[in-house]
Order: C-alpha cells, then structure tokens, then sequence
C-alpha cells in the first residue's frame, strides 16, 4: 500500500471597508474594491437588494444602476438590481438559492464576476451560500445593511440557510471577496433593528476585550439614544474584533469543536427556532448571554458584581433578558430550550464545548452544562422580568 500525504495552504485576502453613500458618484470606492486591475475587460456585477431596504429607501435602486453607469468601462451590471424577501424566512427554503442561481447563469456570472448583496444578515446569508456554490464559488461582495451585520455576521466567513428545524444547518465556509459597510444604509433602520448589533458588540467585548465592554457601558444613554458617531464607533470596534478572531484564532473554518464567538448562542439559536423567527437574533442572543452570565455566577465562574453589570446593560441598550419560549415545554414536561445544548454540539460535532465568563473580557471553555442550574437561571431572569 502507497500513501501521498501533502499540507495544502490556502491564503485569504479580508477586506472591511467603512464608508457613506456608496453608490454616490463622488464615492470611488466601489469602483476602487472591485475594478482594481483596471486593464482587465469590464468585469461584470449583479446586484441583489433586500426588499425592506428597496422599500425603506426607494433611491438606492436608480442610484445603483447609475453608479455602474458611471464607471461602465470596467464594471458592467448585467441587469438592474434583484429585489429578494431578507429576514429569516429568506434562509428557510432552498428555492431562494435555486432562483438566485438561476439568475447567475442566465446572465454568465462567472468566477471573476461580482455578485454584491446590499441587505440584512439573513439573505446575505442566502445569497452568500448561492454564490459559493455556483461555480463552486463566484466573487461575493456584502455591504450589510443592518447594525448586527456590520457589526458581526457581515464581516464573518460563513453562509447558510435553516434546514430540518435547525439553524444554518446547509451552509459554506466562503471568505467574500470584499465587505463594505455603508453607514448611510442604516439610517431608515427601525429601532428594534438599529440596536440589533450592540447586542454581538457586548458578547465579544466580554469574551475578548474589558476595555470595549466599558466603552460600551460609558456610551450606554448615547446608544440608546441611537447617536450616530456612537453607533458607527461600536460597530468598527466589534467588527475588527470579529475580523481579527478570524484571521488569528488559527481555526478560521471551525474544524474543531468549540465556537468562541458564540457566547450566549447556544440557546439563542434554540428560542429563534421555538418562537418562529419572530424573536430577532439580537434578541435571542441578549436573553441567551444573560442566561449564562446568571449560570456564571451561579456556578461560582463570574463575580456577582460583574454579572449585575452585564444584565444592566443589556437593559439599558433596550434589550428584555426574558422570553415566554425559555419555559416551553415537549409532552413529556422538559423544556425544549435545553435541546440547543445537543443541537449547539452536533452542529460542530465531537465534545460539548461552551464559552463562559471568568470575567468581563475573559472568556474560557466548558464540556458540561448541568441542566437543573440552566432550569434556576431561567427562573431567576422569568422573575426579573416581571414588573
């Protein structure tokens, strides 16, 4: 018996771009990003748009098309922009991705074309799978419209959609040729939405960086407040963060059992599901942190000082840390939340392994979760909640 053994490195370009008014005339960076290699033939682009961005922004599609217009003799849009549904019901069923791609083949999207998606989480999400799977992978390009895409799932390497009742269940590790994070995007955003990302930006400051959660805590009012120097200072700072556990973590793709950034994930993921989507994935998240931030400091892991904290702020940001879901329960009486836990491990498969909190800014790793004290967090944050 003969074996050939080789180590294959693969190198990735990451590129996160902060600016205004993309599609403006007077912006180049578009054309700057993707048209670098000016002595090429025009390359050529097509462009998604989330529906509820079109609606909330009637001027971005003519202004998309002249934007191409002007600079047409490098980058060639083949139709006007596609207006696809975003939100999670987007990443519910393959047929987006069949329609999508349906569209990359009538109009010869190949491997040196762009596809640019100008939307929320969800259907970049949707959109990024499409592309990373036609050709076995074209030119993607975000620009995410929402706080929690740039702050934290816009400038991250994967893409999915739902699948057998689990969450991102189909789904590639696909680095985008490029993000670029237009703060104007976010300006028709609901309340509800605009705080979306504040939510990731005090997960990674408390597994990563104390300093950040503070920053946080002193910006507090002012974030509630939807100030926008405020808001684009969080969202630069969480995504450098995100973009430099990608690129140093030595686990980019996740070959290994642990997800570090998905502090207080393990039972969002599960309160999505149980409530139909109709919780936001900030939302989850918020009552998911707090939910191990109480488990902490039960369990003799965190302060109790830093956990009131943590639970303050979340509330002062405008986040409820309980959800009617965390007490639903299956026919035989156990709460159905507590299936997260060996959906959470089967998703990367081998041991059990959850970020908790030893502090603010420091993370660590456990392998069990003993579900009677899960049982009297819940309990804590239900009573909590009540006026």
């Amino acid at each position: 018996m003969t074996s050939i053994e080789r180590t294959i490195q693969v190198s990735y370009r990451h590129q996160v771009h902060f600016t205004e008014h993309v599609f403006a005339p007077e912006n180049t960076l578009l054309k700057r990003v993707l048209a670098d290699d000016s002595d090429a033939a025009p390359r050529k682009a097509l462009v998604v748009l989330d529906e509820a961005l079109a609606k909330a922004q009637p001027h971005l599609p003519p202004q998309i098309e002249a934007c191409f217009a002007s600079f047409a003799h490098v980058l060639k849009l083949v139709c006007p922009p596609l207006i696809f549904e975003g939100g999670e019901r987007t990443k519910n069923s393959y047929f987006h991705i069949s329609e999508l791609q349906s569209q990359l083949d009538r109009f010869h999207i190949d491997r040196h074309s762009y596809v640019l998606c100008a939307g929320g989480g969800a259907l970049l999400d949707m959109v990024g799978l499409a592309a990373a799977t036609a050709h076995r992978g074209v030119r993607m390009v975000r620009l995410p419209s929402t706080t929690l895409s740039q702050a934290d799932s816009g400038v991250g390497v994967k893409n999915g959609i739902n699948a057998f009742g689990k969450k991102n269940f189909i789904g590639t590790f696909a680095p985008p040729f490029a993000v670029i994070n237009d703060f104007r995007l976010l300006d028709s955003l609901p309340p509800r939405d605009k705080r979306g990302g504040y939510v990731e930006a005090v997960k990674v400051a408390l597994i990563r960086d104390g300093a950040f959660f503070e920053s946080v805590e002193r910006d507090a009012d002012k974030l509630a407040a939807f100030d926008p120097a405020t808001m684009r200072r969080v969202i630069c700072r969480c995504a450098e963060l995100h973009v430099n556990h990608i690129a140093t973590s030595g686990d980019p793709f996740e070959f290994g059992s642990a997800r570090p950034l998905d502090f207080g994930h393990w039972s969002a993921h599960k309160l999505e599901q149980l409530s139909q989507y109709t919780l936001r994935h900030a939302e989850a998240v918020a009552i998911g942190i707090a939910l191990d931030v109480v488990y902490a400091r039960n369990a003799g892991c965190l302060d109790a000082a830093s956990a009131d904290r943590i639970l303050a702020l979340l509330e002062r940001l405008g986040f409820e840390l309980f959800a009617n879901e965390l007490i639903h329960v299956d026919s035989a009486g156990g709460l159905m939340v507590l299936r997260g836990l060996e959906e959470f491990r089967e998703h990367l498969g081998g041991q059990l392994t959850v970020t908790m909190l030893k502090a603010i800014g420091e993370g660590f790793e456990i392998h069990n979760i003993e579900k009677s004290q899960v049982v009297a967090a819940i309990r804590e944050l239900e009573a909590r909640q009540r006026p």
